[in-house]
């Protein structure tokens, strides 16, 4: 008998599916994931649909710190709930304090977006959960280690049976259960939304109302360009990828060249996902670097145009904007702040 056939026979025998690639479907009622004001109706895969069972367990994987090599770190050591799902650093910090490159995103309304991580090299939230936990400076874990770990938890056993029913555990399960209850992650109902989509003209301050004004000008803020107001929602991101010359070293020369590291595409150099503004007044720092400290430093760095180089985004450019327009804007971003879920409960329905 070969070593492969072997590992393979032994891997049945044991219960354990390491690869993920199964097609495991959650068992159970379907739920309704209520979405609060200023947010479009969630996404939901076809072969992964929500259930209380499957949002449960995404719950408790999302704070296990098994899924790390030395269980010290869990997905919510990044996305702390008391730091509205983001970590408050300037780049994220791993197993043994080791620390990444990139300023942690917060895991709020990632539901939405197109394409995870800052350079979007990952097309689903079920994709996104499973690389942080291989990542060196992150959770250093093999998925095969992964796996074995709670395979040998019978609680585990049995919440992976409840809603999935009979089988193994596998990566796949995992990563659906946490993207379950990251869909669940939903925070709208802000000022913002109150005056844009419930017609509360008196949700907004004076300034506030000035600062959206100056936020949707292209001759002022030009910000909605990219963190786009729809005329029902709002996600406050466009989902595309952009160069603003963020990280640049004293050469003039890009530290990090984003989705280019991915896609290889000559124009993706040094252009990184648009984020959601949602939150942002408590989301510090800023920029996929967290170079930038504070709100203000963003808009002055957004009136100085950016850091020339040769794939800077056209719409870029040097803004004037006058005192009171730059406190008129932190007015209007402190208004997107909005309701945030404690990740502990369970906000639907059942179909």
């Amino acid at each position: 008998m070969s070593k492969r056939v072997f590992i393979v026979l032994m891997a049945a025998l044991l219960g354990v599916s390491c690869t993920g690639a199964d097609d495991a479907y959650p068992i159970g009622d379907p739920v309704v994931i209520e979405t609060p004001l200023g947010l479009p109706e969630v996404p939901v895969p076809k072969d992964s649909p929500l259930t209380a069972d499957l949002i449960a367990l995404g719950r408790r994987l999302f704070n296990e710190v098994r899924l790390s090599s030395d269980n010290t770190v869990s997905c919510a050591s990044c996305h702390n709930p008391a730091l509205h799902f983001a970590d408050g650093l300037a780049v994220a910090k791993g197993i043994g304090g080791q620390l990444g490159t990139r300023n942690t995103p917060t895991v709020l309304n990632a539901a939405y977006s197109v394409a995870q991580f800052w350079d979007g090299r990952a097309a689903t939230l079920e994709r996104q959960a499973g690389i942080p936990i291989t990542a060196a400076n992150e959770m250093n874990q093999s998925h095969e280690a992964c796996v074995t770990k709670l395979s040998a938890d019978e609680e585990y056993k049995a919440a992976f049976e409840k809603a999935f029913g009979p089988g193994p555990i596998t990566m796949s399960r995992i990563e659906k259960a946490l993207a379950a209850f990251e869909r669940t992650l939903l925070s709208g109902n802000s000022a913002f939304d109150l005056y844009k989509y419930a017609g509360n003209k008196n949700a907004l301050s004076e300034a506030a109302i000035r600062g959206l004004q100056v936020f949707t000008d292209r001759n002022k803020g030009n910000c909605a360009t990219c963190h786009v107001i729809g005329e029902t929602y709002a996600l406050f991101t466009d989902g595309k990828f952009h160069n603003l010359g963020v990280g640049m070293n004293s050469s003039g020369e890009l530290t990090d060249m984003g989705r280019f590291n991915h896609s290889g595409v000559k124009s993706d150099r040094g252009t990184f996902r648009t984020p959601s503004l949602r939150n942002v007044a408590k989301t510090a720092p800023y920029m996929h670097d967290g170079s930038l400290k504070t709100l203000p430093e963003v808009i002055a760095f957004y009136m100085g145009g950016g850091n020339s180089n040769p794939q800077l985004d056209v719409e870029i450019r040097p803004l004037m904007l006058s005192a009171q327009d730059r406190n008129d804007l932190l007015a209007f971003l402190d208004a997107l702040t909005g309701d945030i879920p404690s990740g502990e409960e369970l906000h639907g329905r059942k179909r």
